[in-house]
């Protein structure tokens, strides 16, 4: 790898930007392109590259200038918690077992403090503020669950404006209704309001706070993996 190359990898892992790495294994010829930039990519290995990215998974294809080598560069897999109750704390440790680097977003100190989620990064700003700083992306699930509108609903608000493949929030139906007519009030769309995952995680009749933390990290990873499944199904076997 060249050593221009190589800094702006480093560059774009500092700025957690998902890349890809083109080389030709005939010549040797190496590119980067970003192809889940907003503003798009002229390269003409776009499609493969995200395709790359979404699989999490580097490949090799063909291309009348010889076989080509993308190696995926993504960012990490985040979850941010709105809330450090009870369900947040074997939420927290299940997500990091399963690869996730794990934030929880709570301005409540009494709560959100080390002793309770030891080894995590703790954020006790107000959660729009805490969740514009972390900069949801496409590999970010958002699970919002104080219960209480006034911390829920602003860290909702953002979250739903992100790019964050995951968004759920605790609550019954009851509660999901009056959610929608909150953030309708606070001039969200129902298109928007409608990724909200409510009530959060898989109806697997949970009851315990670690049952129900099993159910919402069951239910993220079910929504990160359909895609993945829709991806390799437009694969030729």
């Amino acid at each position: 790898m060249k050593g221009e190359t190589l800094r702006q990898l480093l560059a774009d892992k500092a700025a957690e930007r998902p890349v890809v790495l083109a080389t030709n294994l005939t010549t040797g010829a190496e590119r980067l392109f970003y192809p889940l930039d907003p503003a798009g990519s002229a390269d003409p290995l776009v499609a493969q590259g995200r395709e790359a990215l979404m699989l999490d998974q580097s490949t090799t294809v063909a291309t009348a200038e010889g076989p080509i080598f993308l190696h995926a560069f993504n960012t990490p897999l985040r979850m941010i918690l709105i809330g450090a109750v009870h369900i947040s704390q074997p939420l927290a440790r299940m997500a990091a077992m399963a690869g996730y680097d794990v934030v929880v977003v709570d301005p409540r100190r009494a709560f959100a403090h080390a002793v309770r989620f030891p080894g995590l990064k703790i954020v006790t700003d107000w959660p729009d503020d805490a969740m514009r700083a972390l900069r949801p992306d496409h590999r970010t699930a958002i699970v919002a669950l104080t219960h209480d509108p006034k911390l829920d609903d602003p860290a909702l608000q953002v979250a739903l404006r992100s790019p964050a493949f995951y968004i759920g929030a605790l609550g019954s139906k009851k509660t999901a209704a009056k959610r929608v007519e909150r953030l309708t009030a606070a001039g969200l769309t129902l298109a928007e309001i409608g990724r909200i995952r409510g009530p959060v995680g898989l109806d697997i009749n949970a009851r315990s706070p670690a049952e129900i933390a099993i159910s919402v990290l069951a239910e993220v990873t079910q929504v990160l993996r359909a895609e993945v499944v829709q991806a390799q199904q437009k694969v030729p076997a």
